[in-house]
């Protein structure tokens, strides 16, 4: 795992089109901002785990588009 260190405004840039900006730290939550193509999936990780338990028992759940 990379570990980086990031203040609020400051960017990691994964690939050529994936950005991630940190937005606010605050009571020791971090708020990220999240530009990536539209093809590319972005959940949080007991969304994604919830997303992938419903396609192994067969439902097709709808995805949001926020």
């Amino acid at each position: 795992m990379l570990v980086l260190t990031r203040k609020t405004g400051e960017a990691i840039v994964i690939g050529s089109d994936i950005v991630l900006t940190v937005l606010s730290t605050a009571s020791g939550r971090v708020k990220i901002g999240i530009h990536a193509p539209p093809q590319v999936a972005v959940d949080r990780n007991e969304v994604a785990a919830k997303r992938q338990a419903e396609l192994s028992a067969g439902s097709f759940p709808r995805r949001s588009t926020l």
